[in-house]
């Protein structure tokens, strides 16, 4: 079922009052590109609205391509931190897989696929990040106080960050990939060169004017100078 604020020409009829009106965890989902490829790639430009008979594939198709996109941004940065053949070959099989035909990206093993990425970006981060540094993966950090924190180079992928008390702390090479920041406080926080983070990560934590971002991602609008977010979400 379509939300009732989509409007004819697909844009949001309240996109500029999203978290005021409760739709928060729309400013934070991001299809990584892949909704306008099927569109455009996979259907010849047609969409459901204009013929019901795409609906059913289009939206199976969705969260194959969405994985192999996201999977795609994670191999670029590393082959950014890291660079070589090993790297190289595995993104540009990820893109192969996600310029293939329906057919094929129906038939793609997404958990395979992901985790082989994993576990080379995994290497990856190892690689980056140095020996002896703290190894915090999956961990339970829901709600913690962790203001102000030397958490530099530690591997928190997959880590539960959601209402973590992050404000001041130091995450500069500390890997995010995977990690939930829902609510997450990090103003003041230096994200400046941390790991495989991406905009729905940022989007859903607290941030403020002095967090310190990668350069490849901008600041949530929500976030404002003081970090402050009103309405429901916040």
């Amino acid at each position: 079922m379509p939300c009732r604020h989509l409007r004819g020409d697909f844009r949001c009829g309240i996109h500029q009052r999203l978290r005021p009106e409760g739709f928060a965890g729309c400013t934070v989902f991001d299809c990584f590109g892949a909704g306008q490829r099927i569109v455009a790639e996979l259907s010849d430009g047609r969409t459901w609205r204009e013929d019901a008979a795409l609906a059913g594939e289009q939206f199976a198709l969705l969260p194959v391509l969405r994985a192999l996109h996201e999977m795609r941004w994670y191999l670029s940065e590393g082959a950014v931190l890291s660079p070589g053949p090993r790297v190289t070959e595995l993104r540009r099989r990820t893109e192969e897989l996600a310029g293939g035909t329906a057919a094929e990206l129906l038939a793609v093993d997404v958990d395979a696929h992901r985790r082989v990425v994993g576990e080379l970006l995994a290497r990856v981060s190892a690689d980056v990040r140095g020996p002896g540094r703290p190894d915090l993966r999956g961990a339970d950090l829901a709600g913690r106080d962790l203001r102000g924190q030397d958490l530099r180079g530690a591997s928190l992928r997959g880590a539960l960050l959601i209402g973590a008390d992050l404000r001041g702390a130091d995450l500069r090479r500390a890997d995010l990939l995977g990690a939930d920041l829902r609510a997450a406080d990090v103003r003041g926080a230096d994200l400046s060169t941390c790991l495989f983070l991406t905009r729905p990560q940022v989007s859903a934590a607290r941030g403020d004017g002095r967090t310190a971002l990668p350069a490849v991602l901008d600041r949530p609008a929500h976030w404002g100078a003081t970090g402050q977010v009103t309405g429901p979400g916040r």
